[in-house]
């Protein structure tokens, strides 16, 4: 587990940080092309440079709680929240080829997308099994 902050400045922007980080998430979940998972993990980073109880309402909640424990335990993030991740992205951006005119902060935004979306899928979506050799160890 991370320390807090020392000086009252640094937990402050860490708090705030935690804060917007947390809002950005919240509002992420209906609003397609914004990622959740990384907002809230950012949010789960600062919270606990920040504020104890912000931390552990987090990893207590029943929707954050698992995804930080799976990010914090191997790294991994869930088959669901890939294809969620993927569809709202896809959606995204079809969104801004149907509705924007085709200029470069477009194809801009839909290649960061695409960038996400890969690493996203690099990710384990369970740990791995114990190799046979390890368990009699």
């Amino acid at each position: 587990m991370t320390r807090i902050a020392r000086s009252k400045p640094s937990r402050l922007l860490y708090g705030i940080l935690a804060y917007v980080s947390l809002g950005v998430g919240l509002v992420a979940i209906v609003i397609p092309g914004l990622p959740t998972t990384e907002f809230i993990l950012l949010a789960a980073w600062a919270a606990t440079r920040s504020s104890p109880r912000l931390s552990a309402w987090l990893e207590n909640h029943r929707l954050f709680g698992p995804i930080l424990f799976n990010w914090r335990n191997g790294r991994i993030i869930q088959r669901r929240a890939k294809v969620s991740a993927t569809l709202s992205m896809l959606l995204c951006a079809c969104l801004m080829l149907v509705f924007l005119e085709h200029r470069w902060p477009v194809f801009l935004a839909i290649g960061g997308m695409a960038l996400g979306n890969l690493w996203i899928w690099s990710r384990p979506e369970r740990l791995p099994e114990p190799c046979p050799a390890d368990l009699q160890r």
